[in-house]
């Protein structure tokens, strides 16, 4: 990037795979960029369900989950960054004064926070917590100028953030519906980077 071009912020936005991109994981993939700076970037892949469902996930952790709506819903693969770790994205939960509720939560510029300590679970355990919530094993980062690299050279498309697509969308349904929200669909775009 050179020195006089604005450096660009993707919070809150979604990098949507091109589908030139063969990667196992970010193949056909949608990530929800939590965070994005000049120092790097970090994100969760939101339409790769992983193997476990949350009810399963709460029982590993040694937790009953309070909320029988939620027990199905799959826990997803964020990415390959300490896929060991929950992260629980959720709307934003105010615990007064601008403060989180919980103990190690990000907030994310655009209504929604991240949050990584056990609290949030505990919170869900007992009936409460946010309402709509969605969890990973794991997420995605990039550091200082690397996703800015992958732009360049026509891996990602970026598109602003719609929540629903996170917490309501069928997950079969998701890179079709985030690729639309740029008038776009799978079949216009060559696999094929093209080079002048």
């Amino acid at each position: 990037m050179s020195a006089d071009s604005a450096p660009i912020n993707l919070t809150d936005h979604f990098l949507i795979a091109m589908p030139g991109l063969s990667d196992e994981l970010f193949g056909r993939s949608v990530v929800y960029m939590c965070e994005h700076s000049e120092q790097g970037a970090l994100g969760l892949v939101i339409n790769k369900p992983g193997d476990i469902s949350l009810a399963q996930l709460f029982d590993k952790v040694e937790l009953s989950l309070g909320r029988e709506e939620l027990a199905r819903q799959p826990v997803f693969m964020g990415g390959p960054v300490q896929t060991e770790r929950g992260f629980v994205l959720h709307e934003a939960v105010d615990g007064g004064e601008g403060e989180s509720v919980y103990a190690s939560t990000m907030t994310i510029p655009g209504g929604l926070e991240m949050t990584t300590s056990r609290d949030v679970l505990e919170a869900m355990a007992s009936g409460g917590g946010p309402r709509k919530v969605f969890v990973t094993l794991g997420y995605a980062s990039w550091g200082q100028g690397q996703l800015e690299s992958e732009i360049t050279e026509n891996s990602w498309l970026t598109v602003a953030a719609d929540h629903s697509l996170i917490f309501d969308a069928p997950v079969n349904e998701r890179y079709d519906r985030a690729m639309a929200l740029l008038g776009l669909q799978s079949w216009m775009l060559s696999p094929d980077a093209g080079h002048a």
